[in-house]
């Protein structure tokens, strides 16, 4: 029934098995990739003919992880995955980065790429094995891809790199891993990179990149083998000829919009570019004769654009706003411009501009993250939003993008190197940068602007991160490498290489090609021009803050934490959380506790924490033989009377204990409600606290020395009297059960 075809092969120390014609055999691609216990089914389906009217490449890409390849059941009311998660949506744009560049010019079909995680084993993660399914999976489809391509994932661990690293590897605390990097491309060129870095030197962060690119050098050669044997006749693509168009449009735009780029002000450039076109597209509409479609139109439009950018930039070494290659655009850092929030930061770089405002939380304010590991608590969230008005447009809102997702993920990887240790910052933090103008890397924007808003909030970061964007204009043998590049420079070029650290070092790279790949030495110049810029931008943030307030805003709660007996965790939460929501009601702090008995109290009010705290020590305290205390009666027996004398621990003052005559009744001395002076003689043999009245003056509240006390007994300093001799009995025989006054 099947022609099952495969590909086998040792990589990083474990099993690589690529596999084809078992599964999803209608598809016009399906693979399924093992790696160790994790395995990915990959399937390509596109449309036979080309979309109309489109100008660009309709590409989907979708990755899904099934709670079942972890023996899971989801959570939630109806049991099932829904809507992609984080996780996921990351992982999609992993995919889709570095296969998007390498379909053929011209192939407009509708494509549809899905990979599905069907096994996990809990240490290799599927990111990679989806990436490698994928490759395969479209070079057997027969589709016009210009693959394979392969990835790995490189770890810095003991100073040496490591291939494919192991969950455990990754998350181990006593041999820390360093570095977390995605790397992906063909065998001869780099197409993405997506990493996590703690403050490592370029050198290093160049090495992994290149470490990776060899490291998956074998799996692009599985893929083709296992290619010879099963890939599907390549599609014929019909190339449709728009020379003669490209010459027309060209005679009849091209002067019009070399003036529409000299204006460095991007609203104005960008009216003028519109205005052009629609003149253009108007003058083709008008043309009932013409057979030349609406995109086409549109795809030589951006030929013309493309040759006037790049071609000026290769020739002069000027940008389109009259800078050079390697200058930043003027930066303005302001912070505590929202007079109620925890933190606040407004940074701008040219006419991009991000809004971020830190919020400090309580534990019980982490989110919760189900995933196929297990569900965990995050305590650092970052959020991104892009509102349509950033860049002057109208559009929907409410929802939140793919790209919002991964913008802010990128900043969230760039800071999680600088954040203190939560023992010594015990927060929550949560950050969000609004975007209020976009003309280039608004996510290294974001970084910069959250550095500023969380040191504003009194975090006390390490060293505060700065990002900037590169780009690359490469024609032939020409290339140019551009520092924080503009929004036409991004989409116009060739590469967007975003670069985040402090200055110590690199804390994330993410870096996106839309050619063939790029160069190691290309990599290079980018690298050291990124640091440049870099330190340039953090010199530019400390002139607004340089290291962290002193002490949290005062909008902010105060946290404070006490370690309490493991045994006294009960007693704190008491019988179905009854004690500890008591606390929280009558001190209006908010308490949070944990199984090793670290107690958080938090409160914006200083009375509230100290109420919280003074309950809590109530509890966990332990009053000590000898003491006096003050109490109050809370309950009449015949046998004596119960005071509640230390936070809620109550003992009894025995009848005998109440005053120095003989008591009758209890109530001739005292009654329910009145406030005692009492002593801790003891506990008895049940652990039960034993009080006493009458060795306490109830005016004063001092000890009375009575005679007994102050004899010689016990006394060395005194001679001890001679003892008269007493008249000898038998000993009485004790009673079965019968205890001694000292029991």
């Amino acid at each position: 029934m099947f022609k099952i075809e495969n590909e086998v092969l040792e990589w990083g120390g474990k099993t690589l098995t690529i596999e084809t014609g078992r599964v999803a055999r209608q598809a016009h691609g399906s693979v399924i990739a093992t790696y160790g216990g994790t395995s990915v089914l990959a399937t390509v389906v596109a449309d036979h003919h080309p979309k109309p009217g489109l100008d660009f490449f309709p590409l989907t890409v979708n990755y899904q992880e099934k709670a079942y390849a972890a023996g899971k059941i989801p959570g939630g009311f109806f049991k099932r995955e829904g809507r992609p998660t984080e996780k996921e949506t990351l992982v999609s744009r992993l995919i889709d980065r570095p296969i998007r560049p390498l379909f053929a010019k011209g192939f407009q079909n509708e494509t549809q790429v899905i990979a599905t995680v069907v096994s996990y084993d809990g240490q290799n993660d599927a990111d990679i094995v989806a990436l490698v399914a994928v490759s395969a999976a479209l070079t057997l489809s027969g589709v016009p891809f210009m693959g394979p391509i392969a990835a790995a994932r490189v770890g810095y661990i003991d100073g040496q790199y490591v291939l494919n690293p192991t969950k455990d590897e990754l998350d181990d605390e006593e041999n820390e891993c360093q570095l977390d990097l995605v790397v992906a491309g063909t065998d001869t060129a780099v197409l993405m990179v997506e990493s996590e870095a703690q403050e490592l030197s370029e050198e290093i962060m160049l090495g992994a990149v290149s470490f990776g690119q060899e490291s998956f050098k074998p799996v692009i050669e599985a893929i083709i083998s296992l290619a010879e044997k099963a890939a599907k006749e390549p599609r014929e693509l019909e190339n449709i000829d728009l020379s003669d168009l490209q010459k027309k449009v060209n005679k009849s735009v091209k002067d019009k919009l070399v003036q529409a780029y000299k204006e460095s002000d991007k609203q104005l450039r960008s009216n003028k570019i519109s205005e052009i076109k629609n003149e253009l597209l108007s003058d083709y509409s008008d043309n009932e004769d013409s057979e030349v479609s609406e995109s086409d139109v549109k795809s030589v439009f951006k030929n013309v654009e493309k040759d006037i950018v790049r071609g000026s930039i290769l020739d002069t070494g000027m940008r389109i706003d009259g800078r050079d290659l390697k200058t930043v655009r003027p930066v303005q850092s302001d912070v505590s411009i929202l007079p109620l929030t925890h933190g606040s930061a407004l940074f701008t770089r040219g006419e991009t501009q991000a809004l971020v405002v830190t919020t400090l939380g309580t534990g019980l304010d982490e989110k919760f993250v189900d995933g196929l590991d297990e569900t965990y608590k995050e305590k650092f969230m970052l959020h991104y939003n892009f509102p349509p008005y950033s860049v002057g447009e109208t559009g929907r809102t409410g929802f939140t993008s793919r790209r919002e997702v991964g913008h802010g993920k990128l900043a969230w990887r760039s800071l999680q190197a600088v954040l203190p240790e939560y023992d010594d910052f015990p927060y929550t933090i949560r950050l969000v940068s609004e975007i209020t103008e976009s003309n280039g890397s608004s996510s290294m924007a974001t970084v910069c602007g959250s550095s500023l808003a969380l040191m504003d909030a009194g975090v006390p970061l390490k060293r505060p991160v700065a990002g900037i964007a590169m780009g690359l204009i490469k024609e032939g043998d020409r290339v140019a490498v551009l520092s924080d590049i503009l929004g036409d420079e991004d989409h116009l070029g060739d590469m967007d290489f975003k670069v985040a650290g402090t200055s110590e070092g690199i804390t994330s790279l993410q870096m996106d090609i839309k050619i063939t790949g790029i160069t190691k030495e290309i990599m290079d110049t980018a690298l050291t021009q990124a640091k440049d810029g870099r330190i340039h931008i953090l010199a530019e943030m400390a002139k607004a803050i340089e290291t962290g307030r002193d002490t949290v805003n005062s909008t902010a709660p105060r946290i404070e934490t006490v370690q309490v007996p493991v045994d006294k965790i009960r007693d704190i939460i008491g019988s179905g959380g009854k004690v500890i929501r008591e606390i929280v009601e009558e001190s209006g702090a908010k308490v949070d506790i944990n199984d090793d008995g670290i107690v958080k109290v938090a409160s914006n009010d200083t009375d509230s924490l100290n109420k919280a705290l003074e309950l809590i020590n109530s509890i966990v305290a332990e009053p000590e033989a000898g003491e006096i205390y003050e109490g109050k009666v809370v309950k009449i027996m015949d046998f004596g009377a119960f005071v509640n004398f230390f936070g809620k621990k109550d003992g009894l003052v025995h009848i005998s204990q109440l005053a120095n005559e003989r008591v009758n009744n209890v109530t001739d001395v005292v009654s329910e409600g009145d406030i005692v002076k009492v002593k801790l003689v003891g506990f008895d043999n049940r652990g039960k606290v034993k009080l006493s009245m009458k060795d306490v003056d109830q005016k004063t509240g001092e000890e009375i020395v009575s005679e007994k006390s102050s004899d010689n007994k016990g006394d060395e300093s005194k001679p001890k009297e001679e003892s008269k001799p007493k008249k000898e009995r038998k000993p009485r025989k004790k009673k079965k059960d019968e205890e001694t006054p000292e029991e």
